[in-house]
């Protein structure tokens, strides 16, 4: 019976030593000491891409010149059952498939790949010949439907709008309250869309402190970041309710050895 006994503790310290080995893979950054700083120097501007929503306004110090291309639309509400319309909102700009949209006046408008200023001075320099010489439009581009997606093993999964039109990924597993204990750090995926529609997964390690120096650290509109669970909690799924059944199942055959050994001793 000692020796049984003997072989359970030696059971039980070897679970521990390999969950406290396990415990390697939970930071983040772990060799921050060693990677090179210089090449993360940089400022990350997001490119438009085909589907992103557009908001255009132009702006000139003779307000009357800019009205043609500040197109406004109705908000509807509902009130009971009648619909009813409240201050109007700017037009939003849908870019096609081959990257183009349709401004008033100038017509189409290539701005699929250009960053947002890019887009702005383009714009301004098409819409200047309809202005008097003495005016100088600015032009502002936002994008409304910059948004990321945030699925597996974190917290609080789920599609996150970005108002500041940057976030990294580490800023998106944030906003999705980190991930679990069970989620693997070192694998985590990125499916990322182009704008020709090609489809591709990058695996990423949060590990890796050299994350910061990735092209994929900064996320683009649309991307979706997924997190796969570790093989605890993958069996823990597997198993279901037979965990619970199972540790129930030794508690009592080792209660009933532990009553025969006392028995016939």
């Amino acid at each position: 019976m000692k020796k049984v006994s003997y072989l359970l503790i030696l059971a039980v310290l070897a679970v521990m030593m390999s969950s406290c080995g396990s415990t390697k893979n939970v930071a983040y950054f772990q060799n921050s000491d060693s990677i090179n700083f210089d090449k993360s120097r940089f400022l990350y501007d997001a490119h438009i891409m085909p589907k992103d929503q557009l908001t255009i306004t132009v702006s000139t110090t003779d307000a009357e010149a800019a009205v043609p291309f500040n197109l406004t639309v109705p908000t509807p509400y509902t009130v009971g059952q009648r619909t009813s319309y409240n201050q109007a909102s700017l037009q939003s700009y849908l870019v096609d498939n081959e990257g183009y949209i349709v401004f008033p006046i100038i017509g189409s408008v290539k701005v699929g790949g250009k960053t947002k200023s890019e887009a702005e001075k383009m714009i301004q320099e098409m819409i200047r010949p309809y202005m008097s010489e003495t005016e100088n439009p600015i032009v502002t581009v936002r994008m409304s439907s910059y948004s990321v997606s945030v699925l597996g093993e974190v917290n609080r999964p789920g599609s996150f709008q970005v108002s500041r039109e940057k976030i990294t990924i580490l800023e998106a597993l944030a906003q999705a309250g980190d991930l679990t204990i069970y989620g693997v750090r070192d694998k985590v995926k990125l499916i990322r869309e182009d704008a020709t529609g090609k489809k591709e997964i990058h695996t990423l390690s949060l590990n890796d402190a050299n994350i910061i120096n990735s092209p994929y650290y900064y996320l683009q509109q649309n991307d979706v970041v997924y997190v796969e669970p570790n093989k605890v909690k993958a069996q823990n799924s597997s198993v279901g309710s037979m965990t619970t059944l199972w540790f129930s199942a030794t508690s009592i055959l080792i209660s009933l050895t532990s009553l025969l050994y006392n028995i016939l001793k």
